[in-house]
C-alpha cells in the first residue's frame, strides 16, 4: 500500500526508535494528529500547552537518542519554541512536526487564525532556523528524500530539524523515493594521524586523565569510551554537564570537577596532569565552576564531535565514535595514578531536626539506586545533587546549558515513557514546579510511578543567592498547597507526604522506596538552606560585583 507523506515520516521515526510523539493538536495539524494516533506502534501524547511537549520531548531524547514533537502553525510552533531551542543547546536530536495552512491558503496569502494577519506565510519557520540544524515543507514529491535528509542532518549535528507539513498534503500518496543516508565517516588519513598524534603525547605523559562530556552520550557512544578506559587504564573525572556519562562506581572515577569552586582534591589532580583528554565536553561556565577552570592548552587534547586537537594541530573530518575505537586497540594499558572519588559524607540530622542542606542531600543520594533516571532542575537542588556518586547503572540529568526553570517535571515525563522499567526520580524546586506542574496529569493518566520531590524553601533561592538583594519581591512566589496536586491532576493512590522534619524526611523516604505507586514529597526548609556550590556561586558573583 502506498503510504501517505505523514505516514512514510512517521514509519521512518519508528525505525530509527521514535514510538512516542509529543503534542498539542490543533487544526492546521489534524491530519498530522490523525496519523500519529492511527499508527500501528506509536502514541499520541498529549501536553497540556507546546513548551512543555518540547521539554518532555527532550527527555525522551536523553533515553532513546532521538524524539518528536508536534504542533499546530504559529501559536502552536512558538510556543514550543523555547523548548526546541534548549534542546539545541543541549544537542538532542528532536523532530518537530509542524502542521501548517493549506498550500492554496498560503499562495492567496489570506488572513486566517494563527497567523499574523500580513498574509506571510514563511515567518514563522524562519523565525526557527537559528535553533534548528535543517528543516524541509514536506510534500509528495520530495518527502522521501527530505526525510532521509533530515534524519541523517539530525543524528549527524545532533540538534533538532523542522518538518512542515501543510493540511492539504500530509494525506497525500507519497510519489517519490529514497533510501536512508548512511552517517558520514571518519577520512582514514586523518583518523591515523590524529590516532598517533594522540598516542604519541600519551606515551610522553607520566600522569593522564580523562574528561568525558556529553557529546558521548548523545552519540550513545558511553560503552566505547567505557573499552577505552578498561583498555588504557586511564582515570577520568567528569563536570557538571556530563555527569554519568561513564558509571562513577568504578575505580578509574576520580570525581566531580568543577573549576576552583569545589571539590580542591580533583581540581589539584585534574589540573596538575601532563595530558588532560577532554572527549565532547563543552567548556560552558557551569562545567568550568565559572570559567574558573584551569586547562593549560599546551597539555590538553581535545577529542571534539568531529575533529581532534593535539599540540596546536586539529585533525578535521574524524568523528569520535572512530577516535575511541581506534585508541582503544591503539593504546598500552598503564597502571596511571589515579585518586579516590569521594562523595557526600554520611546522613546527619534526625528527630524533629529541621532539613537542613547537610541532611537534605545525603539522604537524597542514599534514596537513589542502581539504574534509577534522575532529572534534576536548575538550581540549588540539581547543584547539591550534583555532587553526590551515583550508583552504577543511573544517570543524573540537568539541563545545564540551556538552564530554563520549569524543565525538568515534563522532561521526567520523557524519560519515564522512554524508560518504563526504570524508575524515574524528579527533584525540582517548587518554583520551577510552578511553571509545569501540569504534566503531573501525565503521569497519572499514563501509569507511570516516578518518586517526584518538590524542594519547598518560599521562593526563588538560587536566585535570592545570585541577585543584589534576595529580599526583593521578585524571588517570592505563590504559596501553592503542593501535596494536593497530585490528588488534582488524578494521580490517584500514589504516596504523598509534606515533610519540615528529618524524621518525616526518613519515614517519607521509606514510604516511597516500598510504594507501588508513584510518590510525590514536599520537602520544606529554610528559606537559605543552600547546596555548597550554589553558595560558591553566589560568592563569586558578589565577587565580581565587587571588583
Amino acid at each position: 500500500m502506498t503510504l501517505t507523506v505523514i505516514q512514510h515520516v512517521l514509519t521512518r521515526l519508528q525505525e530509527i526508535g521514535i514510538s512516542d510523539v509529543f503534542g498539542v493538536p490543533g487544526d492546521f495539524a489534524f491530519p498530522v494528529n490523525d496519523a500519529i494516533c492511527r499508527q500501528s506502534g506509536m502514541r499520541w501524547i498529549g501536553c497540556a500547552n507546546e513548551l512543555n511537549a518540547a521539554y518532555a520531548a527532550d527527555g525522551y531524547a536523553r533515553i532513546k537518542g532521538v524524539a518528536a514533537l508536534s504542533t499546530t502553525y504559529g501559536v502552536g510552533e512558538l510556543s514550543a519554541l523555547a523548548g526546541v531551542a534548549g534542546a539545541y543547546a543541549e544537542h538532542l536530536p528532536i523532530f518537530h512536526l509542524v502542521g501548517t495552512p493549506r498550500m492554496a491558503v498560503q499562495r492567496a496569502r489570506a488572513i486566517v487564525h494563527h497567523t499574523l494577519g500580513t498574509g506571510e506565510y514563511d515567518l514563522f519557520r524562519r523565525m526557527s532556523e537559528p535553533v534548528v540544524c535543517a528543516h524541509a515543507v514536506m510534500t509528495p514529491q520530495n518527502v522521501a528524500y527530505e526525510t532521509e535528509r533530515l534524519i541523517a542532518e539530525a543524528l549527524y549535528h545532533l540538534r533538532p530539524v523542522y518538518m512542515a507539513f501543510p493540511a492539504d498534503l500530509a494525506n497525500q500518496p507519497v510519489v517519490s523515493r529514497a533510501s536512508p543516508l548512511p552517517l558520514p565517516q571518519s577520512a582514514p588519513t586523518q583518523l591515523a594521524a590524529a590516532t598517533r598524534a594522540v598516542v604519541a603525547a600519551l606515551d610522553g605523559a607520566e600522569t593522564a586523565c580523562l574528561l568525558p562530556g556529553l557529546i558521548v552520550a548523545r552519540l550513545g557512544a558511553g560503552d566505547r569510551l567505557q573499552r577505552l578506559v578498561e583498555a588504557s587504564g586511564l582515570p577520568f573525572a567528569t563536570m557538571f554537564h556530563d555527569k554519568t556519562v561513564l558509571d562513577e562506581q568504578q575505580p578509574a572515577y576520580a570525581g566531580m570537577y568543577d573549576g576552583a569552586l569545589m571539590n580542591k582534591d580533583v581540581q589539584s589532580f585534574v589540573e596538575g596532569r601532563d595530558r588532560i583528554v577532554t572527549v565532547g565536553t563543552l567548556m560552558t561556565d557551569f562545567n568550568t565552576g565559572s570559567f574558573t577552570a584551569n586547562l593549560d592548552p599546551k597539555r590538553t587534547i581535545a577529542i571534539d564531535h568531529h575533529s581532534v586537537s593535539v599540540d596546536g594541530h586539529t585533525y578535521p573530518s574524524v568523528e569520535l565514535a572512530d577516535v575511541l575505537d581506534a585508541l582503544t586497540l591503539a593504546l598500552a594499558r598503564r597502571d596511571w595514578p589515579r585518586i579516590g572519588a569521594g562523595s557526600l559524607g554520611p546522613v546527619t540530622g534526625g528527630g524533629d531536626a529541621p532539613i537542613t542542606a547537610e541532611a537534605l542531600y545525603p539522604r537524597w543520594a542514599e534514596f537513589i539506586r542502581p539504574g534509577d533516571i534522575v532529572v534534576a532542575e536548575t538550581g540549588t537542588a540539581s547543584m547539591g545533587l550534583g555532587f553526590a556518586r551515583m550508583p552504577s547503572g543511573a544517570n543524573f540529568y540537568n539541563q545545564t546549558l540551556w538552564g530554563a526553570i520549569g524543565w525538568a517535571t515534563p522532561a521526567a515525563v520523557g524519560t519515564a515513557l522512554a524508560d518504563p522499567t526504570r524508575r524515574t526520580v524528579l527533584i525540582t524546586g517548587e518554583g520551577s514546579h510552578q511553571l509545569t506542574a501540569q504534566e503531573l496529569g501525565l503521569f497519572g493518566q499514563l501509569g507511570l510511578k516516578p518518586v517526584i520531590f518538590v524542594l519547598n524553601n518560599d521562593g526563588y533561592l538560587i536566585e535570592r543567592l545570585l541577585c543584589k538583594d534576595p529580599e526583593i519581591s521578585y524571588n517570592d512566589i505563590a504559596r501553592w498547597r503542593y501535596t494536593e496536586l497530585p490528588h488534582a491532576f488524578g494521580c490517584d493512590g500514589w504516596t504523598v507526604a509534606r515533610v519540615t522534619t528529618c524524621a518525616e524526611f526518613d519515614a517519607a523516604l521509606i514510604a516511597a522506596a516500598e510504594a507501588n505507586s508513584g510518590a510525590y514529597i514536599e520537602v520544606v526548609t529554610g528559606r537559605y538552606e543552600a547546596s555548597p556550590l550554589s553558595l560558591k556561586l553566589s560568592e563569586k558573583m558578589k565577587q565580581a560585583a565587587e571588583s
